[in-house]
């Protein structure tokens, strides 16, 4: 499972009829997000969409914590949406739920703003610009495990960042690959050609 951990856009809480919600982004489509360094990612519109399409469940988590469930799709608690912007997400704080209750506190007084989401890459695109770093395009979200408030939006030593880190070390690896395959195409191409048989 990829995690993307990033600023939360537009990060509030509301009250409707009584019931208090947590709401914003948690995806920002284009916008550039450093995975790690020398690698940058950005979301496709429309990545998310075909899987909010199917229904699945998505759960909102408090920090990635399983055990700390704000809300979950499948049930009505919390729902997700595609628009222009990026990926948009309300959920229902439980009155109950005292960890639920502590979280929507946190985002109010704006001690929380950053976001994640958990997902598999159905679809992308690669490649290396000219100062050599490597850029990823996702195109297709599939599947979308869960998306959560957290507290460090851009804290780096954590688990997730270093499987980013072996990611791009892996992306490095196929790229030398493919230089030396093809280099070596070119240079058999050229002894063929001097040798005129071509």
């Amino acid at each position: 499972m990829e995690q993307r951990i990033m600023k939360m856009k537009n990060a509030t809480i509301r009250e409707d009829g009584g019931k208090k919600y947590l709401e914003g982004y948690f995806s920002v489509f284009g916008e550039p997000y450093q995975v790690w360094d020398g690698w940058v990612e950005t979301i496709e519109h429309g990545a998310f969409a075909r899987y909010l399409a199917s229904g699945s469940d998505v759960k909102v988590l408090w920090n990635h914590d399983s055990n700390i469930v704000l809300g979950s799709t499948s049930n009505g608690t919390a729902s997700l949406r595609e628009d222009e912007t990026g990926l948009f997400g309300s959920v229902e704080i439980n009155e109950g739920d005292q960890e639920a209750l502590n979280g929507y506190a946190r985002v109010a007084r704006g001690d929380v703003d950053g976001c994640s989401f958990g997902f598999d890459i159905a679809r992308q695109e690669e490649w290396w610009d000219d100062e050599g770093v490597y850029h990823t395009k996702i195109l297709e979200v599939d599947p979308l495990y869960e998306v959560s408030p957290c507290t460090f939006p851009a804290y780096k030593a954590t688990s997730i960042s270093a499987r980013n880190k072996d990611g791009l070390e892996e992306a490095k690896r196929r790229y030398e690959e493919t230089k030396k395959q093809k280099m070596d195409e070119w240079r058999e191409d050229m002894k063929t050609r001097l040798k005129g048989e071509r």
